[in-house]
Protein backbone atom coordinates (compact mmCIF):
# COMPACT_ATOMS: atom_id res chain seq x y z
CA UNK A 1 0.00 0.00 0.00
CA UNK A 2 2.86 2.31 0.93
CA UNK A 3 4.51 1.65 -2.49
CA UNK A 4 1.62 2.49 -4.12
CA UNK A 5 0.92 5.64 -2.92
CA UNK A 6 5.03 6.47 -3.37
CA UNK A 7 4.78 5.69 -6.43
CA UNK A 8 1.74 7.74 -7.31
CA UNK A 9 3.13 10.64 -5.66
CA UNK A 10 6.33 10.07 -7.89
CA UNK A 11 4.34 9.91 -11.11
CA UNK A 12 2.51 13.26 -9.84
CA UNK A 13 5.88 15.19 -9.05
CA UNK A 14 7.18 13.87 -12.73
CA UNK A 15 4.29 15.10 -14.63
CA UNK A 16 4.05 18.28 -12.14
CA UNK A 17 7.63 18.68 -13.28
CA UNK A 18 6.69 18.14 -17.17
CA UNK A 19 3.70 20.67 -17.19
CA UNK A 20 6.42 23.35 -15.17
CA UNK A 21 8.66 23.15 -17.59
CA UNK A 22 6.42 22.64 -19.89
CA UNK A 23 4.19 26.10 -19.19
CA UNK A 24 7.87 28.08 -18.19
CA UNK A 25 8.64 30.81 -21.06
CA UNK A 26 11.40 33.15 -20.91
CA UNK A 27 11.46 36.74 -23.24
CA UNK A 28 14.34 38.43 -24.04
CA UNK A 29 14.98 42.33 -23.04
CA UNK A 30 14.56 43.19 -26.36
CA UNK A 31 10.84 41.17 -27.09
CA UNK A 32 7.76 41.11 -26.23
CA UNK A 33 4.89 38.20 -25.55
CA UNK A 34 1.60 38.27 -27.38
CA UNK A 35 -0.83 35.27 -25.55
CA UNK A 36 -3.80 33.17 -27.29
CA UNK A 37 -5.52 30.82 -24.88
CA UNK A 38 -7.87 28.80 -26.87
CA UNK A 39 -7.18 31.28 -29.92
CA UNK A 40 -8.37 34.67 -28.24
CA UNK A 41 -6.15 37.13 -27.91
CA UNK A 42 -5.30 37.97 -24.21
CA UNK A 43 -4.75 41.17 -23.33
CA UNK A 44 -1.84 41.18 -21.43
CA UNK A 45 1.64 41.62 -23.23
CA UNK A 46 4.24 39.57 -21.50
CA UNK A 47 7.71 41.68 -21.18
CA UNK A 48 10.88 40.64 -20.36
CA UNK A 49 11.77 38.09 -17.95
CA UNK A 50 10.09 34.51 -17.02
CA UNK A 51 6.55 34.16 -17.53
CA UNK A 52 3.95 31.04 -16.87
CA UNK A 53 1.66 29.47 -19.48
CA UNK A 54 -1.16 27.21 -19.58
CA UNK A 55 0.71 24.61 -21.28
CA UNK A 56 -2.75 23.15 -22.79
CA UNK A 57 -4.38 26.09 -23.48
CA UNK A 58 -2.30 29.11 -24.63
CA UNK A 59 0.61 29.98 -27.01
CA UNK A 60 3.34 32.67 -26.78
CA UNK A 61 4.25 34.32 -29.78
CA UNK A 62 7.48 36.74 -29.13
CA UNK A 63 7.56 39.86 -31.39
CA UNK A 64 10.88 41.63 -31.63
CA UNK A 65 11.20 45.08 -30.94
CA UNK A 66 14.25 46.39 -31.79
CA UNK A 67 14.90 48.32 -35.07
CA UNK A 68 15.35 46.45 -38.25
CA UNK A 69 17.26 47.63 -41.20
CA UNK A 70 15.72 46.30 -44.27
CA UNK A 71 17.31 47.06 -47.88
CA UNK A 72 14.82 48.04 -50.72
CA UNK A 73 16.12 45.96 -53.94
CA UNK A 74 16.57 48.70 -56.72
CA UNK A 75 14.08 49.69 -58.81
CA UNK A 76 14.14 50.82 -62.23
CA UNK A 77 12.09 54.09 -63.35
CA UNK A 78 11.49 56.75 -65.46
CA UNK A 79 11.71 60.40 -63.72
CA UNK A 80 9.81 63.28 -64.21
CA UNK A 81 11.97 64.57 -67.14
CA UNK A 82 12.02 61.46 -68.92
CA UNK A 83 15.43 59.77 -67.59
CA UNK A 84 15.71 56.36 -67.14
CA UNK A 85 17.66 55.56 -63.64
CA UNK A 86 17.70 53.34 -60.70
CA UNK A 87 16.94 53.72 -57.46
CA UNK A 88 17.64 51.54 -54.61
CA UNK A 89 17.09 52.53 -50.38
CA UNK A 90 17.00 51.01 -46.89
CA UNK A 91 14.21 51.46 -44.62
CA UNK A 92 14.69 51.53 -40.84
CA UNK A 93 11.50 50.46 -38.61
CA UNK A 94 10.41 48.69 -35.85
CA UNK A 95 7.65 47.31 -33.71
CA UNK A 96 5.12 49.29 -31.13
CA UNK A 97 2.28 47.56 -31.22
CA UNK A 98 3.64 43.67 -30.88
CA UNK A 99 -0.59 42.62 -31.10
CA UNK A 100 -1.40 44.99 -34.34
CA UNK A 101 1.93 43.10 -35.57
CA UNK A 102 0.50 39.64 -35.13
CA UNK A 103 -3.02 40.30 -35.83
CA UNK A 104 -3.30 43.24 -38.03
CA UNK A 105 -0.69 41.62 -41.21
CA UNK A 106 0.30 38.34 -41.49
CA UNK A 107 4.20 39.12 -42.13
CA UNK A 108 4.91 42.84 -41.16
CA UNK A 109 8.22 42.28 -42.57
CA UNK A 110 7.20 40.99 -46.12
CA UNK A 111 4.50 44.22 -45.84
CA UNK A 112 6.71 46.68 -45.14
CA UNK A 113 9.43 45.46 -48.00
CA UNK A 114 6.83 45.70 -50.87
CA UNK A 115 5.28 49.19 -49.26
CA UNK A 116 8.45 50.94 -50.04
CA UNK A 117 9.22 49.56 -53.56
CA UNK A 118 6.04 50.77 -54.44
CA UNK A 119 6.65 53.99 -52.69
CA UNK A 120 10.34 54.11 -53.83
CA UNK A 121 9.09 53.59 -57.81
CA UNK A 122 6.42 56.06 -56.99
CA UNK A 123 8.93 58.93 -55.73
CA UNK A 124 10.97 57.74 -58.76
CA UNK A 125 8.54 59.44 -61.36
CA UNK A 126 7.16 62.11 -59.06
CA UNK A 127 10.80 63.46 -58.97
CA UNK A 128 13.40 65.08 -61.60
CA UNK A 129 17.00 63.79 -62.10
CA UNK A 130 18.31 67.16 -59.99
CA UNK A 131 16.38 65.95 -57.31
CA UNK A 132 17.56 62.67 -57.08
CA UNK A 133 21.25 63.71 -57.03
CA UNK A 134 21.04 66.79 -54.55
CA UNK A 135 17.53 67.16 -52.91
CA UNK A 136 17.43 63.83 -51.65
CA UNK A 137 16.59 65.03 -47.71
CA UNK A 138 13.15 65.57 -49.18
CA UNK A 139 13.00 63.18 -51.16
CA UNK A 140 13.50 61.16 -48.23
CA UNK A 141 10.65 62.60 -45.78
CA UNK A 142 8.25 61.96 -48.64
CA UNK A 143 9.41 58.56 -49.16
CA UNK A 144 9.00 57.93 -45.31
CA UNK A 145 5.43 59.44 -45.17
CA UNK A 146 4.52 57.20 -47.96
CA UNK A 147 5.85 54.29 -46.13
CA UNK A 148 4.48 55.53 -42.72
CA UNK A 149 1.23 56.23 -43.61
CA UNK A 150 -0.11 52.46 -43.92
CA UNK A 151 2.13 51.03 -41.47
CA UNK A 152 0.67 52.85 -38.78
CA UNK A 153 -1.73 50.17 -38.88
CA UNK A 154 0.47 47.75 -38.84
CA UNK A 155 1.77 48.34 -35.46
CA UNK A 156 5.04 49.39 -37.01
CA UNK A 157 7.33 52.73 -36.99
CA UNK A 158 8.95 53.52 -40.10
CA UNK A 159 12.05 55.46 -38.27
CA UNK A 160 13.51 56.74 -41.43
CA UNK A 161 13.89 56.34 -45.06
CA UNK A 162 17.61 56.71 -46.96
CA UNK A 163 18.53 56.77 -50.57
CA UNK A 164 21.59 54.62 -51.19
CA UNK A 165 22.28 54.81 -54.81
CA UNK A 166 21.29 56.41 -58.07
CA UNK A 167 21.99 54.90 -61.04
CA UNK A 168 22.45 57.16 -63.94
CA UNK A 169 22.86 55.60 -68.38
CA UNK A 170 26.35 55.75 -69.92
CA UNK A 171 25.25 58.33 -72.19
CA UNK A 172 23.62 60.46 -69.20
CA UNK A 173 27.00 60.26 -67.12
CA UNK A 174 29.12 61.28 -70.19
CA UNK A 175 26.30 64.39 -70.68
CA UNK A 176 26.79 65.06 -67.14
CA UNK A 177 30.35 65.19 -67.37
CA UNK A 178 30.73 67.49 -70.62
CA UNK A 179 28.20 70.35 -68.72
CA UNK A 180 29.90 70.25 -65.97
CA UNK A 181 33.63 70.39 -67.65
CA UNK A 182 32.10 73.50 -69.85
CA UNK A 183 30.51 75.05 -66.92
CA UNK A 184 34.03 75.03 -65.32
CA UNK A 185 35.89 76.19 -68.09
CA UNK A 186 32.97 79.12 -68.40
CA UNK A 187 33.96 80.42 -65.17
CA UNK A 188 38.28 80.20 -65.50
CA UNK A 189 37.63 82.64 -68.55
CA UNK A 190 35.30 84.95 -66.10
CA UNK A 191 38.18 84.91 -63.68
CA UNK A 192 41.21 85.34 -65.94
CA UNK A 193 38.85 88.29 -67.91
CA UNK A 194 37.77 90.02 -64.53
CA UNK A 195 41.76 89.68 -63.91
CA UNK A 196 43.01 91.25 -66.84
CA UNK A 197 40.49 93.97 -66.63
CA UNK A 198 42.11 94.80 -63.71
CA UNK A 199 45.84 94.46 -64.25
CA UNK A 200 44.84 97.13 -67.34
CA UNK A 201 43.21 98.99 -65.20
CA UNK A 202 46.76 98.84 -62.89
CA UNK A 203 48.91 99.28 -65.62
CA UNK A 204 47.11 101.97 -67.36
CA UNK A 205 47.62 103.72 -64.01
CA UNK A 206 50.90 103.26 -63.87
CA UNK A 207 51.37 104.76 -67.32
CA UNK A 208 49.83 107.69 -66.12
CA UNK A 209 51.85 107.94 -63.00
CA UNK A 210 54.96 107.18 -65.04
CA UNK A 211 54.27 109.89 -67.55
CA UNK A 212 54.29 112.39 -65.26
CA UNK A 213 57.86 111.36 -63.91
CA UNK A 214 59.64 110.03 -67.34
CA UNK A 215 62.79 109.06 -64.73
CA UNK A 216 60.42 106.16 -63.05
CA UNK A 217 60.64 104.64 -66.42
CA UNK A 218 64.23 104.60 -66.68
CA UNK A 219 64.44 103.21 -62.69
CA UNK A 220 61.87 100.28 -63.40
CA UNK A 221 63.89 99.45 -66.81
CA UNK A 222 67.04 98.99 -64.61
CA UNK A 223 65.11 97.03 -61.79
CA UNK A 224 64.19 94.95 -64.93
CA UNK A 225 67.69 93.97 -65.63
CA UNK A 226 68.79 93.85 -62.21
CA UNK A 227 65.97 90.84 -61.94
CA UNK A 228 67.43 89.77 -65.03
CA UNK A 229 71.19 89.57 -64.18
CA UNK A 230 70.44 88.21 -60.92
CA UNK A 231 69.90 84.75 -62.19
CA UNK A 232 72.92 82.55 -63.35
CA UNK A 233 72.31 82.56 -67.05
CA UNK A 234 73.69 83.33 -70.44
CA UNK A 235 70.82 86.30 -71.48
CA UNK A 236 72.26 89.42 -72.51
CA UNK A 237 70.77 92.42 -71.74
CA UNK A 238 71.09 95.49 -73.98
CA UNK A 239 68.78 98.40 -72.36
CA UNK A 240 67.77 100.63 -75.13
CA UNK A 241 66.60 104.47 -73.91
CA UNK A 242 63.16 104.78 -75.06
CA UNK A 243 63.83 108.31 -76.31
CA UNK A 244 65.68 106.38 -79.28
CA UNK A 245 62.81 104.78 -79.64
CA UNK A 246 60.69 107.69 -79.89
CA UNK A 247 63.19 109.01 -82.52
CA UNK A 248 63.36 105.69 -84.40
CA UNK A 249 59.21 106.02 -84.76
CA UNK A 250 59.24 109.23 -85.75
CA UNK A 251 61.95 109.08 -88.29
CA UNK A 252 60.56 106.98 -91.07
CA UNK A 253 58.00 109.51 -91.40
CA UNK A 254 60.01 112.41 -93.29
CA UNK A 255 61.91 109.62 -94.87
CA UNK A 256 58.81 108.20 -96.57
CA UNK A 257 57.40 112.17 -97.32
CA UNK A 258 60.47 112.73 -98.96
CA UNK A 259 60.26 109.36 -101.10
CA UNK A 260 56.36 110.45 -101.68
CA UNK A 261 57.62 113.46 -103.02
CA UNK A 262 60.23 112.19 -105.18
CA UNK A 263 58.18 109.50 -106.71
CA UNK A 264 55.27 112.70 -107.09
CA UNK A 265 58.29 114.44 -109.19
CA UNK A 266 58.87 111.74 -111.24
CA UNK A 267 55.51 111.08 -112.53
CA UNK A 268 55.51 114.69 -113.42
CA UNK A 269 58.40 114.38 -115.25
CA UNK A 270 57.26 111.26 -117.37
CA UNK A 271 54.16 112.97 -118.20
CA UNK A 272 55.69 115.88 -119.06
CA UNK A 273 58.45 114.39 -121.51
CA UNK A 274 55.16 113.64 -123.90
CA UNK A 275 53.82 116.59 -124.09
CA UNK A 276 56.78 118.13 -124.86
CA UNK A 277 57.68 115.64 -127.51
CA UNK A 278 54.96 116.28 -129.15
CA UNK A 279 54.93 120.20 -129.07
CA UNK A 280 58.79 119.71 -130.86
CA UNK A 281 56.85 117.73 -133.11
CA UNK A 282 54.17 120.25 -134.26
CA UNK A 283 57.30 122.61 -134.68
CA UNK A 284 59.42 120.24 -136.93
CA UNK A 285 55.85 120.13 -139.23
CA UNK A 286 55.74 123.98 -139.40
CA UNK A 287 59.33 124.41 -139.97
CA UNK A 288 59.17 121.70 -142.56
CA UNK A 289 56.81 123.12 -145.01
CA UNK A 290 58.32 124.08 -148.67
CA UNK A 291 58.67 127.65 -149.34
CA UNK A 292 57.15 129.20 -152.66
CA UNK A 293 58.98 130.27 -155.49
CA UNK A 294 58.80 133.57 -156.71
CA UNK A 295 56.33 132.49 -159.64
CA UNK A 296 54.31 130.84 -157.36
CA UNK A 297 54.38 134.04 -154.97
CA UNK A 298 51.27 135.94 -155.20
CA UNK A 299 51.54 139.65 -157.09
CA UNK A 300 51.55 142.08 -154.31
CA UNK A 301 48.93 145.24 -154.86
CA UNK A 302 50.96 148.09 -155.88
CA UNK A 303 49.88 151.23 -154.13
CA UNK A 304 48.68 154.38 -156.70
CA UNK A 305 49.57 157.79 -155.46
CA UNK A 306 47.12 160.43 -156.13
CA UNK A 307 48.25 163.30 -157.62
Amino acid sequence: MIDALVTVIVVVACLGAICALAAARVVKQYERGVVFRLGRLRSDIRGPGFTMIAPAFDRLHKVNMQIVTMPVPAQEGITRDNVTVRVDAVVYFKVVDPAEAIIAVEDYRFAVSQMAQTSLRSIIGKSDLDDLLSNREKLNQGLELMIDSPAVGWGVHIDRVEIKDVSLPETMKRSMARQAEADRERRARVINADAELQASKKLAEAAAQMADTPSALQLRLLQTVMAVAAEKNSTLVLPIPVELLRFLEKGPQPLEAGRTEEKREGAAEREAIPAAASAASGREGRSARPVPTLTEREPEPRRTVER
